[in-house]
Order: C-alpha cells, then sequence, then structure tokens
C-alpha cells in the first residue's frame, strides 16, 4: 500500500464524489489517501510544482501542465449551463467589455470562456471564488464571473445575469458539453497500473454516491457554504452526471474542442497533446 495526496476543491460536487472513498464504501488495498482540500486556482499552481499524486484542475489549466494523465473519471463539465457573470446593473455584453470584472483565477476554464466570449479588452481582478459576489455588491467591481454552486444560489434581487457562458458554449459548439474540471494523475509519482487503480477507486467511489444519493448529500452539506439541501443537490445532479463517471468521447471531443476554439482565437499556444487513460 502506497499513501497518496489528492487535491480537491471545497465544493459540493467534490465532496459528493469522493464521499464513497471517505465513507470507507469504495474500497481499495492499494492506496492511503491523505486529502487535500483547496480552491481550484490553489490546486492548478499546485500542479505545475507536482506537489500531488492526484488532483482536480481547470480543463485551461491542464493545457500548459506536462507529465500529467487525464483521468476519464471525476471531470466537471455542463450542459447548457456553467458560469456567470454578474453584476449589481442591467449592462449588455457588449458593456461587459470595458468593465472590471473578477475572475476566480486566470488559469479557470472560466476565465479562459469569459475571454473566448468577450475578447481580451475588459479587466480582470483576480480574486477567490466566494469573494466575488460580495465584490459586485461593493463596487469593488463592475462585475463578476461566478463559479460553483454560486451559479444557481446567487440572490436575484441583489444581482442581474448579464451573461451566461454554459448557454454561450452550448451555441458556439451546437452542443458539446462544456469541460470545467478534470482530474489529472502525476506520471512523475505513479505509475500508469497505480493510476488505472486509483481511477477505478475514484470510479467506484461515484457510483456509489450516486446509488446511495440522500447518504452523500448529508456528507456534501458539509460543503454547502449556508445553501439549503435541496440547492445542493440540484448544483450536485447538474455536475456529477454520466459524463463524470467517464467522460467517453464526448468528454474527449469537449476538451479537443476548447482548446483548439481558444488557439484559433490567440488565447493559447501552439497545440499541447493530451493525455488520457
Amino acid at each position: 500500500m502506497i499513501e497518496i495526496s489528492v487535491g480537491h476543491t471545497p465544493d459540493a460536487d467534490d465532496a459528493f464524489m469522493f464521499y464513497g472513498i471517505v465513507s470507507g464504501k469504495a474500497k481499495s488495498s492499494n492506496f492511503k489517501i491523505k486529502h487535500v482540500v483547496k480552491d481550484i486556482e490553489t490546486l492548478n499552481k499546485a500542479a505545475f510544482k507536482h506537489e500531488l499524486h492526484i488532483t482536480a484542475v481547470s480543463a485551461h489549466a491542464y493545457y500548459y501542465l506536462s507529465d500529467y494523465q487525464i483521468l476519464r473519471t471525476g471531470g466537471s463539465f455542463g450542459s447548457n449551463y456553467g458560469p456567470i457573470v454578474l453584476s449589481k446593473k442591467q449592462q449588455t455584453q457588449i458593456q461587459l467589455r470595458d468593465s472590471i470584472i473578477a475572475v476566480p483565477g486566470k488559469l479557470t476554464t472560466a476565465a479562459l470562456l469569459l475571454r473566448l466570449a468577450l475578447g481580451s479588452s475588459f479587466t480582470e481582478k483576480e480574486m477567490r471564488f466566494e469573494l466575488i459576489p460580495e465584490a459586485i455588491q461593493n463596487g469593488l467591481v463592475d462585475a463578476g464571473l461566478v463559479i460553483h454552486e454560486a451559479q444557481i444560489a446567487y440572490d436575484k434581487s441583489k444581482f442581474d445575469k448579464v451573461l451566461d457562458l454554459g448557454s454561450w458554449w452550448n451555441t458556439e459548439t451546437n452542443g458539446l458539453p462544456l469541460p470545467l474540471g478534470i482530474n489529472i494523475a502525476s506520471i512523475r509519482l505513479m505509475n500508469q497500473a497505480q493510476i488505472e487503480a486509483f481511477q477505478a477507486l475514484l470510479k467506484n467511489s461515484i457510483l456509489y454516491a450516486i446509488n446511495n444519493i440522500d447518504e452523500a448529500v448529508n456528507y456534501a452539506m458539509s460543503y454547502s457554504r449556508g445553501q439549503s439541501k435541496d440547492m445542493i443537490t440540484k448544483f450536485i445532479k447538474m455536475y456529477v452526471n454520466d459524463i463524470t463517471v467517464d467522460m467517453g468521447k464526448n468528454g474527449e471531443k469537449a476538451l479537443t474542442s476548447l482548446f483548439e476554439i481558444s488557439r484559433n482565437a490567440g488565447l493559447l499556444p501552439s497545440e499541447s497533446r493530451l493525455n488520457f487513460t
């Protein structure tokens, strides 16, 4: 048995996916797991240093990484939904191009999508994802790029949804799923057999949670950030689905298309090879 470090975010959907492992309902004799729970941009940056054996990263960040393999399970894909841009006042998508917009990290897929949709004339202001609604409310920024459960739980009496990047992507790609986050394994720290064994363990953990949803949601509520169980259940069902269990060819195509579209727009450097398990 080897000890491995596994990075994931402090979000209800990640907690839901890992419930089978944490609870011991999905078991492996191969690993002793140290869970490292950090926001996605912190995990993105840690991946460049190979600090973790397995980690969640933004799909965008993966493009710049080397010596990692993409796991086919545990990814976050939106189906005609995804990050949104909120403002305290009504404005148009064109007006956003001259705005100061809070983003939850330059390496997030959300930030890449925003540049694809708006161009690069707006001013980015990086901050932790959970601080963005308050920054909009206090007038520190003109608008904010919102991820995680705030996509559906934001206060509609305080904020106006200016842009839905999930809907934008759906239109641009004729219905491809939106690849937001993926899990990757360091091939510097793990061999192929170990990577595949962990992938099987994570898949079993996700399947256990899906088949025991109330039990797994109760655990995920520890990462609810004050949202109701109904809201968290809705959010989990949005981002834990068939393509989470196994991304398949459609997930591969979505990732490939994200990078191709971004390269064609001049937002990514020359082609990077995708390495799937």
